[in-house]
């Protein structure tokens, strides 16, 4: 059928006859018929003298084959028009091989396709329906889609909500259990302070009672060794005398000597060593009751700990060989670090701690809950902790929160301490042989658990780590201290 209008008769024009496409290097044969090179060769495969023309079927000679110059320029004006007019119509619903109009809905490629595309032989044998048709077909399916995705969309906000009522009820309470703890020791604090001030007041009159006791036994004492002293003396003198002289009133030196009465040194009354002693029983069972008291409140803190810590998330830490000071040797894998016996000739970079044996994790954290364990052993001579970013590096360094370290150590006496501007002895049952550090940076606290049993060994504050890139930091001195992080 002819064209209708000049548009599509162009097109027609400029399509070959043979693969119904526009015209890929046209060429003119001996009866003025136009073809692909490569359809028309194809149609002649297989026949080495005469052929026949696809379209009028004259008899045709194979090498009189001319390219066809202006027809390929009319091909390609043809395609630009095409695109221009189908992208005056619907903006990008054009053809990128033909640059036709996508009319048609291919259904077992699932693709838009145009009328050349639908006589090419990549969709000839395909079952196409009209785009508008396809269109309000798969509409149709996604609307389907749609309800089910709203439906979801609904169960999530719902649980959304649901939750953050939860986790706000369960802050509430949180708040609450937090208010009457702190309200809880406040009177109990309150309620030492009372009893320790009442028990040291009674205390203080003891002791004054007892002072002036002994302050009255010195003084009669000490009158007593004069007056002795003075009566010696002249015994002493008289007996130097001459018997005539040394024999007069001898009867009233006797008598002096004889009759002089001692007195004995006051004692402590029985009603005032029963009160001594009474306090003695009291302050036993005072000091029983107390013990028992810190005995139990650990235990219950550890419970509650334990079940906190469940929620940092264990992290693979590795040391940063470019931080190690030059006498500190890491393994292959920088799981763990020795103190070597001599310093090692590596760059002096400006990450690199020159004096303190102090190397830093690769990991740093600035957000969340973080832990890990470090291995160390029976050794001495170690800490183990966190470090700010920007810690010192070069030359002596502050081991402590004020030089931006939090750590706990033990020393080359054996002794567990917080590194602190003034150093905190660390009273623990036993020593640990691995040691959990626990990073909360969100509330700015590190926590150090003893891994073995999960006893708390030290916590520092909330707050005390603020507002800066926190990093693992070790410390090692000796020979043969050597820390390793565990897996």
């Amino acid at each position: 059928m002819a064209a209708e209008n000049p548009m599509e008769r162009l097109q027609e024009e400029a399509t070959c006859p043979v693969c119904l496409e526009y015209f890929t290097e046209p060429v003119s044969v001996e009866c003025g018929h136009n073809f692909c090179r490569a359809c028309i060769s194809q149609c002649w495969e297989g026949s080495d003298t005469a052929a026949f023309c696809p379209q009028c079927r004259e008899t045709v000679q194979q090498r009189n084959l001319r390219p066809n110059r202006q027809l390929t320029n009319m091909v390609e004006i043809a395609k630009q028009l095409s695109f221009q007019a189908a992208k005056g119509r619907g903006g990008d619903g054009v053809c990128g091989e033909h640059q036709e109009a996508l009319k048609l809905f291919c259904e077992e490629d699932q693709s838009p396709i145009c009328l050349v595309c639908r006589e090419s032989r990549a969709h000839r044998t395909h079952r196409v329906v009209p785009i508008q048709e396809a269109a309000q077909e798969y509409k149709e399916r996604i609307q389907a889609h749609l309800k089910t995705l709203r439906e979801e969309r609904e169960k999530l906000l719902g649980l959304k909500v649901t939750g953050e009522g939860n986790c706000q009820e369960y802050l509430k309470q949180t708040q609450t259990e937090k208010q009457k703890i702190v309200s809880e020791f406040q009177q109990l604090q309150q309620f030492l302070e009372e009893r320790e001030r009442l028990l040291l007041a009674q205390l203080e009159k003891l002791d004054e009672e007892i002072v002036r006791i002994q302050n009255e036994n010195v003084r009669k004492l000490s009158e007593q060794i004069s007056h002795l002293s003075e009566l010696i003396s002249e015994m002493e003198g008289k007996c130097k005398k001459p018997a005539s002289e040394f024999l007069q009133d001898i009867r009233c030196t006797l008598s002096r000597c004889e009759k002089r009465k001692f007195q004995q040194p006051e004692e402590i009354s029985p009603e005032l060593e029963e009160r001594i002693n009474g306090f003695s029983q009291k302050t036993i069972v005072l000091l029983e009751t107390l013990g028992k008291f810190k005995d139990t409140l650990p235990s219950a803190l550890e419970t509650e700990i334990g079940g906190s810590l469940g929620t940092f998330r264990h992290v693979n830490v590795t040391l940063d060989p470019d931080t190690a000071h030059p006498e500190l040797i890491l393994s292959e894998d920088w799981k763990s670090v020795r103190w070597g016996d001599k310093r090692q000739d590596l760059p002096n970079k400006p990450e690199r701690f020159d004096t303190e044996h102090c190397v830093l994790g690769c990991e740093g954290f600035t957000s969340g809950r973080h832990c890990w364990e470090v291995e160390v052993g029976g050794r001495r001579d170690w800490a183990v902790g966190v470090a700010r970013e920007s810690v010192r590096r070069k030359g002596w360094i502050s081991l402590s929160p004020e030089g931006g370290i939090w750590a706990v150590e033990r020393h080359w006496l054996g002794q567990f301490q917080v590194l602190t501007s003034r150093v905190t002895p660390l009273p623990l049952s036993r020593a640990p042989s691995r040691i959990r550090v626990c990073l909360d940076c969100d509330r700015g606290q590190v926590t150090f658990i003893d891994a073995g049993d999960e006893a708390p060994i030290f916590t520092f504050p909330p707050g005390s780590i603020r507002g800066e890139r926190v990093r693992p930091w070790l410390w090692v001195l000796g020979v043969g201290s050597q820390l390793r992080l565990c897996p």
